[in-house]
């Protein structure tokens, strides 16, 4: 889906500045608000940020002050791939 918005010129100077892409500015404002309402995963953010590593997500959201949802289930599935990846490890 393509969305198009469209901005005041004065506006659209302000965003400019530093040389910000605004279209870029605009996705990561949807996808952090998205993520912030519980309304994207991480997952989904990943893949509309195009980002390669769910580490990647979260140092976005990390810059931009916003925790990580992060609970019970994930820690379990967090350790039990620690266990299968890195048998070495004690856990």
């Amino acid at each position: 889906m393509q969305i198009t918005l469209e901005l005041p010129e004065d506006i659209a100077r302000h965003l400019k500045i530093g040389g910000a892409d605004i279209s870029r500015t605009a996705l990561e404002g949807l996808a952090l608000e998205g993520y912030r309402s519980g309304k994207l995963s991480e997952s989904q953010v990943r893949r509309l940020l195009e980002f390669g590593t769910r580490y990647e997500v979260h140092g976005f959201l990390k810059e931009h002050n916003v925790p990580l949802r992060y609970n019970e289930q994930d820690l379990d599935r967090d350790i039990e791939n620690a266990r299968k990846y890195s048998p070495g490890i004690l856990i």
